[in-house]
């Protein structure tokens, strides 16, 4: 199972209710948790009342506090106001933010919102910058071994946040590729999949982003090595990512690079167009 399989279900209390850490950032997230608790006690706060003024219930905050969750940027702002800790809280939302992901998709993420075009080709499951919360949870669901319920939970927060990238300006230049078994395959049933495909719809008409459905009928296919990601910065220095089942590798020889693009270019030749991929999931969701 993948980063892009990850998902989880969202508390009735908030939206975002926080995201777990990755073992190799529990240190960070636990200072942080401990550095939340010292400035509520002296605050004089109770649980209760610190969550209520956050938005929050006591166990949430609890959480928060014994490093079992993160609670996301604005709520760390909004703490920082409420017991006037003058900056002290905010100062852990950059190193929190990187332990909310893998330890293998950590750079990766921090590429995504430093990139000015990227380019990804998907041959297993829908790319995570595209799924909707029900199909993250399904994928998460999957999972084996099985998830803790926690980290269930918080890494469709983090899959959610990586979609910020959409909204981003300047925006950024965004094109998807994706074999045609992608969308049949129905994770989660019916509905989920009809979700996933209406979503996909939605996407395909912003102006910055392209999506392509590479057929199963296709008699030559670039693509055959599998999934993978080309992302350049805005320095324009190009990086490649893989990854397979919890592991990756990121690519920064220049030429490597420039091979893969190239490769990329290829494999769009050979896909369906823009407007013919739109085509052909309106026909899927149609079927469904």
């Amino acid at each position: 199972m993948t980063e892009e399989q990850a998902g989880a279900a969202p508390e009735p209390e908030a939206a975002d209710t926080g995201r777990t850490a990755d073992k190799s950032g529990q240190g960070v997230v636990a200072a942080f948790g401990q550095s939340l608790k010292t400035l509520r006690v002296r605050a004089g706060m109770e649980r209760e009342e610190f969550g209520r003024r956050l938005g929050y219930s006591a166990s949430t905050i609890a959480s928060f506090e014994q490093g079992r969750r993160i609670p996301p940027p604005r709520a760390i702002d909004r703490a920082d106001e409420v017991l006037d800790a003058g900056g002290l809280l905010k100062v852990w939302k950059d190193q929190l933010e990187k332990a909310q992901y893998p330890a293998f998709f950590q750079g990766m993420a921090q590429l995504e919102k430093q990139s000015m075009e990227l380019l990804a080709y998907d041959t297993l499951v829908v790319n995570g910058l595209l799924q909707t919360e029900e199909y993250m949870r399904t994928m998460v669901g999957n999972r084996r071994p099985p998830l803790d319920a926690e980290t269930i939970e918080q890494r469709v927060t983090a899959r959610v946040a990586r979609q910020d990238i959409f909204e981003r300006r300047p925006a950024p230049l965004l094109s998807f590729v994706m074999c045609e078994s992608v969308l049949r395959r129905r994770f989660g049933g019916r509905e989920v999949l009809r979700g996933q495909l209406e979503q996909l719809l939605l996407i395909g008409q912003r102006r910055n982003v392209e999506l392509q459905v590479m057929p199963l009928d296709c008699a030559e296919n670039a693509g055959g090595d599998g999934p993978f990601t080309v992302v350049t910065r805005e320095d324009g220095k190009r990086f490649v990512y893989t990854e397979v089942q919890g592991t990756s590798a990121l690519e920064t020889d220049p030429k490597q690079a420039v091979l893969a693009a190239a490769r990329y270019g290829i494999i769009r030749s050979q896909a369906l167009t823009p407007r013919e991929s739109l085509e052909f999931i309106e026909k899927l969701l149609g079927e469904l």
